[in-house]
């Protein structure tokens, strides 16, 4: 009988590898740019542009139709009916504005004015109905004027292509203070058709300098707005063209200098024809989008994939001319012909999906970008983070370069030094700066430290892992151990009373804790889309949550509570399941962990719900910011199939294929082909899974095994199986190296106290012993609640097997027993201060708002009332408001001091007023000082007048925005 299985089991296997060998590749027939909908994202809060650009180019030329605001933030949005103009680059799906240089109008009259206040300007409206975009392209007519646009582009430069309705009133306004406050400038003429300048400008980057040179196909007659003959800012071109001929307009654009503008046109367009630039555009996205071809009969998942492959494609973005040279991080030209040098990393968002999908289908260009981080890295002083034309922009967390680096040095990918690279890895993660300092002293960064405390705790942890992995790789121990031990200081910020990851309030748990409350503690986010992200060590995350059944539980609620999140308002936190927010970056492994409790049938439903659901083919078809390339390469490398869970892993993830067959074609001359049979709507579950003629029962791929080629063929089912579902066939990332000790918490017991506080201590690791001291005496074990009575400070850490925690010190301070405070009006839990009488603790607020200590109150007033506990004859009276304008934090119009001996009150004593509403760029603290020498009583009822909606100037004031109180600190003598 196990002769006669063997035999069975050998017949198959040599029909599966003959099936495997005859397997053809994906083919299409019809060109892939048809499949490009450069209009998917431009609606919604997708923050993408529609104009001709080249990938990975320069030049972004595309239309402008929003001047301000959040989806405002590429310039363009699908809503808009007026379009200003065309400028030369924009940013693809970013969450914060910049760019949009060098606008040029074609128009019918001279008229210098915008027309965004709503009088008459060189704005035109416009129909979607005459609009049309792909690859390298892009036309519309301009309902007003009736001039037709069309646009194309090279790599550095672009073209313009007007056609007039008669030869009469042909110009084209050139407006440099377009969109961003603009710093210097120049317009130069050099002859009747050619001209060149500068732009130098403020907005993200603070310091954009970007040079022209535009050359038209016709003569022009120049005329500047009236007083501005000497330096002006704008321009209008009168066209000589009496036959009415189709009109061109070719502009280079350089970082470096005007010579540089000159050269990219003069050596990218030179006499070529618009048509001859389109074609070649349009040649150059065919071989980009011919990377992976996918086959399918549902028109809308490929129109889907095809756009989401191309935004992957729009950053980073080229930053050096034709000659080599560009504008370095320390804003000096360099010059290089060995790699190609980009700008433009938002790496918080790429580092997860689009790099790696980089290392699949773009290897040579990753070491271009490693090449660039590490210049960066020479000329700037630290490896980029979100840099931007030559600017650290000091956007977003983490050291994210560093997985980039790691990533491709463990796939092989080379042609960098890295031995620099290491160096400037270890460089990033061994700075004081951003709550570093204390990350490397405690293991943990405290809110009181650093705002977004446990985002940055566990993205350090990952980053640090990242390092740990090449050091080991490279034959460094000694590093490897440093940064593997740092890469477990994600448990310091787990409480084990609720299972999430939290921030640690003077050593307590913030509190009181809501994980559905958006506050400091989380980038963009809350509890819930932080507490999963351990991705180096997810079977050590799953320990600390009590197991698979516990974390899967976790999971299931994560995806089927309550999508309603409470605190601060938070546009990121989009298209939400429950608390699964794809819309936003860290979400995205998490439908993936399933694979890592043995339910991979899970993965497959729930990713084949968000790729089915949150990506459409429309407008507003993104469900969230774009993100330079991240949210589209999540659908890319998802609807293939599988997804990197832990970029330096190696380790791909599998969930569920969307289409019958895909090819990927990598640049070592290899393919790898997935095929779905059985595929259709219903039919998301995988049966089975043959990987080159031999099944395939574990739920992960590695990255050889995609790049050396072959295929993997799924069968598909309707229901779910039981594949991959055995504890030997599921992925696993785990830390089994250098064990660390969780530090100890105080689990109860309040740091500002009347009489005394009784303090109880926990710890992550339940098995550890802790110790404690009061002001430095000996260290005893903690065995009992310690009582504290007087203001001191407290030191404790935890042991194990040996390993010591990190010590915690914490100061308690006594408030005097017979004063408290009631508060009449209510602040906002996530900026509590510390609690109800975190007014008068004794602990003052710093000039980071973001740390805890400050109590806030949005379009509310403060209203408190002290009890001194008796009649006190009375000196002095201190209070302090925050002001960060930009945050919608400001002073209060008004502050009134009242003095009772009964707790009743009648006229203030005192008022004090405060211009608050008058704009000012500085966070400060001001101390409001009234003088009671002189006076007694019992109470003392403060009231701070809340200046309530934001003025009429502040950027929140379109989105109906009310400003917020921030106090901190009264204190009475």
């Amino acid at each position: 009988m196990k002769q006669l299985f063997y035999l069975c089991y050998c017949m198959l296997l040599l029909i599966s590898c003959k099936d495997a060998s005859s397997v053809t590749h994906s083919k299409e027939t019809k060109s892939l740019l048809s499949y490009v909908d450069p209009f998917i994202g431009t609606g919604g809060h997708g923050h993408t542009y529609p104009g001709a650009t080249l990938p990975f180019g320069m030049m972004q030329l595309s239309p402008d139709t929003r001047l301000e605001g959040w989806d405002g933030c590429s310039g363009y949005h699908y809503s808009d009916r007026y379009i200003y103009g065309f400028s030369h680059t924009h940013l693809s799906g970013t969450g914060v504005s910049d760019y949009g240089d060098i606008l040029l109008m074609p128009t019918n009259e001279i008229n210098f004015h915008n027309g965004a206040d709503g009088k008459k300007g060189y704005r035109a409206p416009f129909s979607h109905a005459n609009e049309k975009a792909s690859p390298g392209f892009y036309q519309v007519t301009l309902d007003s004027t009736n001039i037709a646009v069309a646009l194309t582009v090279t790599n550095r430069a672009g073209m313009h292509l007007y056609t007039f309705p008669s030869s009469e009133n042909q110009f084209v306004i050139l407006d440099l203070e377009h969109r961003d406050k603009l710093l210097d400038h120049t317009i130069t003429q050099l002859s009747s058709t050619e001209f060149n300048g500068y732009r130098f400008s403020e907005a993200w980057a603070k310091d954009q300098r970007l040079y022209f040179h535009i050359k038209f196909s016709h003569p022009v007659t120049v005329t500047h707005p009236p007083n501005e003959d000497l330096s002006p800012t704008k321009a209008t071109f009168q066209i000589e063209n009496p036959k009415n001929e189709i009109v061109t307009v070719s502009v280079g654009i350089s970082a470096v200098d005007v010579t540089g503008a000159k050269k990219n046109l003069d050596a990218e367009i030179g006499s070529k024809s618009f048509v001859q630039v389109k074609k070649e555009a349009e040649s150059v996205w065919e071989k980009q989008l011919n990377k992976i071809v996918v086959e399918t009969e549902n028109k809308t998942h490929k129109v889907n994939f095809y756009t989401a492959l191309y935004h992957t494609m729009l950053a980073p973005n080229l930053y050096q001319d034709v000659d080599g040279r560009y504008r370095g991080m320390d804003l000096e030209i360099h010059q290089t012909s060995k790699f190609d040098y980009y700008t433009v990393f938002s790496l918080w968002d790429t580092y997860r999906a689009a790099h790696p999908l980089y290392t699949l289908i773009e290897a040579e260009r990753t070491t271009h970008f490693i090449n660039t981080f590490l210049t960066k890295y020479s000329e700037g002083g630290i490896l980029p983070i979100w840099d931007l034309s030559g600017n650290y922009t000091g956007c977003m967390i983490g050291y994210h370069a560093v997985p980039v680096i790691a990533d491709a040095y463990l796939k092989g990918i080379r042609g960098f030094d890295a031995e620099k690279a290491f160096a400037a890895m270890k460089h990033s993660a061994m700075q004081d700066h951003l709550g570093l300092e204390s990350y490397k002293q405690l293991g943990f960064i405290p809110v009181e430290a650093e705002s977004e405390s446990v985002s940055k705790t566990l993205e350090y942890a990952y980053d640090d892992w990242t390092i740990a992995q090449m050091a080991q790789a490279m034959g460094k121990d000694a590093d490897a151990k440093l940064f593997s031990e740092r890469a477990q200081y994600y448990k310091n910020s787990f409480n084990p009373q609720t299972n999430f990851m939290q921030g640690r309030f003077r050593n307590t748990w913030f509190a009181p804790f809501d994980p559905f409350e958006v506050n400091f503690n989380y980038t963009e986010a809350n509890a819930w889309q932080y507490s999963l992200y351990v991705p180096q060590d997810i079977s050590g995350l799953i320990a600390l949550m009590g197991g698979k059944h516990v974390f899967s539980n976790h999971l299931d609620t994560l995806f089927e509570t309550s999508s309603t999140t409470s605190g601060r308002e938070q546009a990121d936190i989009t298209g939400l399941i429950g608390q699964y927010a794809h819309g936003n970056e860290p979400s995205h492994h998490m439908a993936y962990l399933y694979n890592f409790v043995n339910q991979p049938f899970k993965t497959q439903e729930k990713v084949h719900e968000i790729l089915t659901t949150l990506y459409k083919n429309s407008p507003d078809g993104i469900s969230g910011n774009e993100d330079c390339g991240q949210m589209s390469a999540w659908y890319v490398l998802s609807s293939l199939g599988f997804y990197p869970v832990t970029p330096g892993s190696n380790q791909y993830i599998i969930g569920t294929p969307l289409f019958e067959k895909a090819t990927m074609h990598f640049e070592n001359g290899n393919q790898f082909t997935i095929v779905a049979n059985n595929h259709s709507p219903k039919h998301k579950f995988i049966a089975s899974a043959i990987l080159n003629g031999v099944p395939l029962n574990r739920s992960y791929l590695w990255h050889e095994e995609l790049t050396k080629g072959g295929t993997i063929t799924f069968e598909m089912t309707e229901t779910p199986s039981n594949w991959a579902t055995k504890d030997h066939e599921i992925p696993s990332t785990e830390i089994t190296v250098h064990p660390i000790v969780p530090a100890p918490y105080i689990a109860s017991g309040d740091v500002a106290f009347k009489e005394e506080t009784v303090v109880t201590l926990g710890n992550a690791e339940k098995n550890a012993t802790l110790y404690y001291s009061i002001n430095d005496t000996i260290f005893k074990r903690y065995q009992v609640p310690i009582v504290v009575k007087e203001a001191s400070t407290l030191f404790t850490y935890a042991e194990y097997e040996g390993i010591k925690s990190s010590i915690i010190a914490t100061k308690f301070f006594k408030i005097d027993p017979n004063r408290s405070i009631r508060l009449h009006t209510q602040y906002a839990n996530e900026y509590n201060g510390g609690g109800a009488s975190a007014l008068i603790d004794g602990i003052y607020g710093e000039r980071d708002f973001r740390t805890g200590a400050w109590q806030g109150y949005q379009d509310t007033d403060l209203v408190a009332v002290i009890d001194l506990g008796s009649v006190q004859s009375l000196d002095m009276l201190n209070i302090n408001f925050l002001q960060d304008q930009r945050s919608w934090i400001f002073y209060p119009t008004k502050i009134e001091c009242f003095v009772s001996n009964t707790n009743s009150f009648s006229t203030p004593l005192f008022t004090k007023t405060i211009a608050s509403e008058i704009p000012s760029e500085k966070i400060e603290i001001k101390t409001i000082p009234f003088d009671l020498s002189g006076q007694k009583g019992r109470y003392i009822k403060i009231k701070a007048t809340n200046l309530g909606a934001l003025p009429a100037w502040h950027l929140g004031a379109p989105m109906n925005g009310k400003a917020w109180i921030f106090a901190d600190e009264i204190s009475i003598k």
